[in-house]
Order: C-alpha cells, then structure tokens, then sequence
C-alpha cells in the first residue's frame, strides 16, 4: 500500500489479502482506531463475526490521543485490556491550573472524587499502545478478520443491509453486509459517501504539539498555565506520558504561519521556557492543528451507523474525543448483538441515536466553553476571564469557574426511552440513565463481577425473570459497605443494570413483573 509521509509508522502490520469477492457478513467495521477495534472486540466477544477495515496497513505513532478517563478504562476492564492500559500508562487523578509567573497553582481538581474503585480518574497512554493492545486482542479472536490495507471507495446503502467496494493495494472486491458501522474519523470515507456532513463551529485559533523526550521528575498531574512567562499571553498544558515523553501544548494565536512553528528553531524556546534554561530534551514530535466542535445531525442511517470521530468532533481540551468515541462503542455493542440476534427489534438502535447525541452534546458544550474562556473572542470575554483568574488567585469561590478543559467523565442519559422511571423515594443512590458506580466486593471490584449483561443488583430479593442474571450483595460480599451505601440500596430492593453497566430501573420492591417489564424497556421494546 502507497504510504502517506506524513504519518510515521509505530507498528508495521502489513498488507491482508484482497477478500472474496461477493462475500456477504453479518456485520462490517470501516475504521480500525480505537473505537473500531473496541467496538469489534466487544461483538466478537459477544460471538458475532465481524470483519473490519482499515486503510493502514500500520499501526500509526505520532501525536494522537493520550489521555484515557475513568469510563473508558472501565469499559476496556470489561473487555480483558484495561489492566494491561494502565499497568503501561501513567497514573494521574489531579490536576493543576497556574496563572502568570507564580508557582503555586491558582485551582486544582481531582478526577476521582469517589475513592476505592478499581480503575483511577485517568491515565495517560500514548494512542499507538492502546491501538497495539486492542489489534492484540481482536486478532486473538477467530471470529474477527482484522482486514488491513482495505480501504472503502464504494457504498450503497439499502434497507436490508450494505454493500461495499473496497480497494486493497489496487485490487478491488465488493462485500455486503447486514450492518455497516462507520468509525472512520473525522474525514469519514462513509459519511462523505452518504451524502451526509457536520454542524458546528470551527474555532479560528492555533495550538502546537510537542512530544518531547525527556527525564523530568515533575509529579503525574495535569499542569496547566494561563499567560506564562515563557508564552505571554496565551495558554500552555504539560502531561506525562510512559518512556520519558512528554506532552507541551502551547497556543499560538491564529495569525501564524503554520510550518514555520513547527520548526525547531521555534519551538525550542517554548519548550526550554516551560522546563527550564539547560533542560535536555529530544524532539519526538511537532505538529500545529486547529479544532471543530461539530457533529452529524443524527448518527443512525439505517443500516450504516456512525460512531467515534466519523460521528462528531471536539477540541482535544478535556480529553473528550477518544474517550466520547469509545462510549460510542460501548454504548452500541450490546445493543447490535441483541438486535443481530432476533432478541431486540431494529428500533432498539433509535436508543443508540439518542443517548449518543446527547454525549456528543455534553462534550461539544464543555469543549466549546473551554476553548471560549481560553481564547476569548471579545474584549468583554477577555475582560471577564481576566477578572476570574485574578479572583482565582486569592478567592475560593472563583476557582471552579476557572476553565482549562473540563475533562471528560461518564454522560449520563436522565431522558433515554431505556430508562423505567423511578417510582419510589431515594435519597441518592445511581438513577436510571446513570452508569453504575464501582466499588470493591469480596473477591475484585463490582464492575468485574456485573460484566455485559443485565444484571439485576440486589438486597434480599426473591423474585427472578428469565434473561437477567441476579447478583445479591450478599454472596458478592460488600466489605466496607460500599455497594449498599453507592447503590442506596436496602433490604428488598434492587437495581436493573444494563449491558453497557448503566441502571435502567430500581426499585425498593420489585415483584418479578416490574422487573420483566423494565427489562423489556431497556431493550427497547415498549
């Protein structure tokens, strides 16, 4: 295959044979990044062939996604390489906002608020490893063809499923399929074929990345500065990465001449003005970009079905791309496995629709308002976050308005057609449309134990319904208490938990009808 030059090679693969023309399978993936290859090994765990396409034949390296939330490791745990993730990444759960030249930060956070879980608020990982460990796990599975060097160059949609023209390395075949899902990022082969295109805004400013190499001995936190000494002005943001590489991002205003930034000669400046004078460091990467917070009207066409960037776009503050794609992916897994089975109708795939817009938006809307009170658009803008980062700096109450990146956490879905509204009182507790809680039981962590299928999470109950698993609290063992006092669970009640470890219903006494009831609600059956 014919390499683009602008994108560095981490892992060679190499080239998958051209397919069988005429082949016809249940189920097609264009996009082999990390919502491509989550979402194939999540429905070929659940048994599904699946055949996936991917354009490189590669395993691509340079300056990618590296910031993987809670959620998302969560997600990764049930799929058997979450351990494998943060046993390589960097552990962080704080983060620290500076202003100006002082050394004392004017807001920190912490990601993890809710302490004794199993995976940690964040970690950092450079994107290639968390692809390499993915294909490593997909390419285990018999029932998964990882097609590499294949790219998409023709689609008919029709009411019944898909067909396809696929070029790989010049020779073409055509594949049909029931289902086509689209996670081909941002500048998706699908969707252009489609017809179909974003809304949104496109930011007018510029950023630098800079990977560097170096052993700094700085803690794992997440630095950010508005109006450093070493780049007056404007913003910059510091994360450790695994091998001694580092990421410095520095804004750089929008006026610039692009190439020119990238130079070294431009960049060691910023670089040596954030480290320190002397500090010795070794390039691994430069590039400047530019970011969008759009996405598609609607990301189900039928058959095709978008997920990840080929769906939507923000901007990398608050590590809400990847992490958003890879809720995608989880999201829509259980819910194709149930419909490819004849255990769901079609229309369970609306419910894909709605809750995966309404992540986009929440994402889209803490990413807009970031970069909003980082590159501020007017004199009043500026005059404002001007005044918030002075209060900041000896005022408590100012500090959370202070705004570098909310970063990304679990959406939760209060409106979803899947939900059984509550009908009981609860003090607090997990509501339907809310992602489960972890927390430790006798022999592991409860989101190991619950796993991806309905499970009814209970304190004492009797009744039982066909098709969903019963985990009491009682034979899970809840040592410190936690599962009851998360869940606000007492004796006799219980929670419906759905395959994606989101609640759908609780109730505090169910009888076997009202669980059989919210059981067909969340497969979309009422």
């Amino acid at each position: 295959m014919s390499r683009n030059r602008n994108i560095p090679v981490w892992r060679e693969i190499g080239q998958s044979p051209a397919g069988k023309d005429g082949e016809h399978v249940p189920l097609l993936v264009v996009g082999g990044g990390p919502v491509g290859l989550t979402l194939a090994l999540d429905l070929g765990q659940r048994g599904h062939r699946v055949v996936l396409l991917n354009k490189l034949d590669f395993i691509p390296g340079g300056s990618k996604a590296i910031c993987f939330s809670k959620r998302t490791l969560d997600i990764w745990d049930r799929l058997g390489v979450g351990e494998r993730m943060v046993a390589k990444g960097v552990v962080w759960n704080v983060g620290k906002v500076f202003c100006g030249a002082g050394d004392e930060p004017i807001y920190q956070f912490d990601m993890l608020p809710v302490k004794h879980q199993k995976n940690p608020g964040f970690i950092n990982l450079q994107q290639y490893y968390a692809e390499e460990y993915l294909f490593e796990a997909v390419a285990r599975l018999p029932n998964v063809e990882l097609r590499r060097g294949h790219q998409l160059v023709g689609l008919d949609a029709r009411a019944d499923g898909v067909s396809v023209q696929v070029d790989a390395d010049g020779e073409t075949y055509t594949i049909t399929a029931d289902w086509l899902v689209a996670c081909d990022g941002c500048r998706s082969s699908a969707r252009d074929m489609l017809g179909l295109d974003f809304e949104g805004r496109v930011f007018e400013e510029n950023f630098l990345i800079a990977d560097i190499r170096v052993e700094e001995q700085r803690p794992a936190e997440r630095w950010f500065w508005f109006d450093p000494p070493f780049n007056p002005g404007k913003s910059a943001l510091l994360h450790k990465q695994p091998d001694n590489v580092w990421r410095l991002d520095f804004q750089l205003g929008w006026d610039i001449d692009r190439e020119a930034c990238e130079r070294p000669e431009a960049v060691a400046p910023l670089v040596e003005g954030m480290l320190g004078p002397g500090a010795k460091w070794e390039k691994e990467w430069f590039s400047v970009y530019t970011f969008q917070c759009r996405r598609m009207e609607r990301f189900v066409h039928g058959r095709v079905l978008f997920a990840g960037d080929s769906a939507h776009l923000v901007s990398p503050f608050g590590a809400r791309g990847c992490n958003n794609g890879i809720a995608d992916a989880d999201n829509l897994a259980w819910k194709l496995d149930l419909v490819i089975r004849g255990a769901a109708r079609g229309a369970l795939l609306e419910s894909y629709n709605h809750e995966a817009v309404v992540t986009a938006d929440e994402n889209i809307l803490n990413s807009s308002r970031s970069t909003d009170f980082m590159t501020p658009k007017s004199p009043g803008a500026e005059a404002l976050r001007t005044a918030t980062l002075e209060l900041a700096q000896h005022h408590a109450f100012a500090r959370p308005f202070v705004n570098s990146g909310r970063l990304a956490t679990a959406v939760s879905y209060p409106d979803s057609p899947l939900n059984t509204p509550d009908r009981d009182a609860w003090d607090r507790g997990v509501p339907p449309g809310s992602p489960a809680l972890d927390a430790p039981v006798a022999d592991g962590y409860l989101l190991q134990r619950l796993g991806g299928r309905f499970v009814l999470l209970a304190d004492g109950v009797e009744a039982r319904v066909a098709g969903v698993e019963v985990a009491e609290i009682d034979e899970l063992g809840d040592p410190e208490g936690l599962v009851r006092a998360r869940f606000d669970l007492r004796p006799g009640s219980a929670c419906l938990v759905r395959p994606d470890q989101y609640v759908a219903a609780r109730w505090r006494s169910p009888t076997a009808a009202d669980i059989k009831a919210a059981l067909e609600r969340a497969r979309g059956a009422q």
